[in-house]
């Protein structure tokens, strides 16, 4: 689906934090990176995302490729609803579905009729929000970054369990956190660590 081959990213002249990434991104692969923070796994995966632009090396994604992706901290028209919001991103590819996103509403236990406008969300609930809008267009590329930041202990199980359905079937899932998020099925785990991805055991 996606590879990666000797990837380059720096930020001023003596800020390098990406130089020599490699990753094959497979159907079905479920990959966890780690690393602290600025190790760079944000901006590795603006790069994905072509948010932001690389330095050197190649990105060669198949032409089939749909990304959908939560980066750092979900933004959100903040004066409309949850609805409007959904309806809005999804509506950037004329791929509205209500009847997919009630089902992940209903699933995360939000209202998806409510009238509230998302200023008021607290941050766990804008987080599940951001995953909802990640893959609720059927994306085949998921990208999550911090994706358990406020989510409790029964939000975060919701989402393990979400994963690993959509493991089944055939996505490809890349999820960077500082700590691991237990009882996912990963097939690969990376440290990213002085602009290198170090690949460990995952038994």
């Amino acid at each position: 689906m996606l590879k990666i081959t000797h990837l380059r990213k720096s930020f001023y002249k003596n800020q390098c934090i990406l130089k020599d990434i490699n990753l094959n991104i497979s159907r079905g692969d479920v990959i966890y990176i780690k690393g602290i923070n600025g190790s760079g796994k944000t901006t590795l995966f603006k790069i994905i995302c072509d948010i932001l632009e690389k330095d050197g090396g190649e990105i060669d994604k198949n032409k089939n490729v749909k990304i959908g992706a939560l980066i750092e901290n979900p933004s959100f028209i903040e004066n409309e609803t949850i609805l409007f919001n959904l309806y809005f991103l999804a509506s950037i590819n004329n791929n509205y579905n209500y009847e997919a996103i009630k089902k992940l509403t209903d699933l995360f236990s939000l209202d998806i009729h409510n009238k509230s406008k998302m200023k008021t969300y607290s941050l766990g609930m804008r987080q599940k929000v951001a995953i909802i809008q990640a893959v609720m267009e059927n994306q085949n590329l998921l990208i999550f970054d911090e994706p358990v930041r406020g989510l409790d202990k029964k939000s975060i199980q919701i989402f393990v369990d979400l994963i690993n359905a959509l493991c089944q079937q055939g996505k490809a899932i890349i999820i960077a956190s500082h700590d691991e998020i237990h009882n996912i099925n990963y097939t690969h785990i990376y440290t990213l660590r002085d602009g290198k991805l170090y690949a460990e055991s995952n038994d």
